[in-house]
């Protein structure tokens, strides 16, 4: 076998990723090393996937117990790890019936669809518009990138599905002439996460669970980067006291194991009867095993406390990056999910700070062409935050004097 290198991937990979020139080989928290030992701190986590850090001991402790147990036995029998994973959610959530699936587009798919299976059992197969926002990301299958609100993601891969209509995140106006007896779902993201790390405002969406209630429409919240405690909230919607009827969440749930989940009412979930969706992965036993642990880390006052601290302190800190060198022109977001979108000069440019602090030991984020994101693992301590903030400004130090 020849050797594997970063040229490995041109030659055997489908090309629809272009992965940094480095390797990372071996992680720990939120420390990463690659193959020539050279180490990073990591703030993408796993695009808010590694919520615990790299390797968290209590996760590898329950993956290893598990893996000697049992791993997948497919849904035609259930398994212990995963009903008590499901009591956690619901136990911690307005739920009452939790869906597992592989993935976020994997929970948003049976969301979807579960919005639009409610709408015909109750009122009638011309009931099944969805109302869904500009710049919102929800996954990459061919439904939820309809459903998405960023045209780069299904050009050429029309035709698209029906009945989906897209509107400004955050206007109120638009909802209420969008909104009518035909919707079935409003669908959003409590913060834009792919179009840019963009808040809702609070009267948006307590005006959007209102009309939704008189419409007969279901809230969907997608939760997919928001949720397991990303905000200092376990889930974004309890900071802004809207409680949506459906909620996806994954990245974080699984704390780096491929998992995802849909959280829905009893109400709801009578109309996904059996047979109606399903999945041979989801909610196997060795997932329900790493998200009991995740869940268990990260579902206490400390922690999600902690991830408020810290975000204030990370903000406060980039703020002073910026009133030195004058890069960003908003850094906004709430927890630890934080963006910075560049002046009008990095318009379009902000993955030059993503290569500038590879060469400076710190891994970043971009939340489109022109935000930097930073998604660091919840468990970061402030140390870390510190010197962190340190090597990113660095970075924005040496892509300013590129600029020059």
């Amino acid at each position: 076998m020849t050797a594997i290198s970063r040229e490995t991937f041109d030659q055997v990979m489908v090309p629809n990723y272009a992965p940094a020139a480095i390797i990372p080989v071996r992680g720990e928290g939120v420390h990463l090393w690659d193959e020539q030992g050279n180490e990073y701190l990591d703030l993408a986590a796993g695009i808010a996937v590694n919520a615990v850090g790299h390797c968290h001991p209590k996760v590898v402790a329950a993956l290893d117990h598990q893996a000697s147990q049992l791993w997948h036995l497919s849904n035609a029998y259930t398994n212990k790890p995963i009903l008590a994973l499901a009591e956690k959610l619901v136990n911690a959530t307005f739920a009452e019936k939790v869906f597992f699936a592989n993935s976020g587009g994997e929970a948003n798919e049976a969301a979807f669809k579960l919005a639009r299976k409610h709408a015909h059992n109750h009122f009638g197969a011309e009931k099944n518009e969805i109302i869904a926002f500009v710049n919102g990301f929800h996954g990459r299958t061919l439904f939820t990138v309809s459903v998405g609100g960023q045209p780069k993601y299904t050009e050429g891969y029309e035709p698209l599905p029906g009945g989906i209509t897209h509107i400004e995140f955050n206007n109120i106006e638009q909802l209420e002439d969008a909104i009518s007896e035909r919707t079935c779902a409003v669908v959003l993201e409590p913060i834009q996460g792919e179009g840019g790390i963009l808040p809702a405002n609070a009267d948006f969406l307590t005006k959007a669970r209102e009309l939704c209630d008189r419409f007969n429409a279901a809230l969907v919240f997608d939760e997919v980067q928001t949720g397991m405690g990303r905000t200092g909230d376990l889930y974004a919607y309890m900071g802004y006291g809207v409680i949506p009827d459906i909620l996806t969440t994954a990245k974080a749930l699984g704390g780096g194991f491929p998992m995802g989940a849909m959280l829905t009412t009893d109400h709801f979930a009578q109309s996904m009867g059996i047979g109606s969706h399903g999945s041979t992965y989801g909610g196997n036993a060795l997932a329900g095993a790493v998200g009991n642990a995740v869940i268990d880390i990260i579902n206490t006052e400390d922690v999600l406390q902690g991830v408020k601290q810290k975000g204030i302190l990370m903000r406060d800190l980039l703020q002073t990056i910026n009133d030195k060198y004058q890069v960003f022109d908003e850094i906004r977001g709430k927890g630890l999910m934080i963006g910075c979108g560049v002046v009008e000069k990095f318009q379009g440019k902000a993955k030059a700070f993503v290569g500038a602090g590879l060469q400076h030991g710190i891994m970043v984020l971009v939340a489109g062409p022109s935000t930097v994101r930073l998604v660091p693992s919840l468990l970061i301590t402030e140390e870390e935050i510190h010197e962190a903030m340190a090597r990113f400004e660095r970075a924005v130090a040496q892509v300013v004097k590129e600029s020059q």
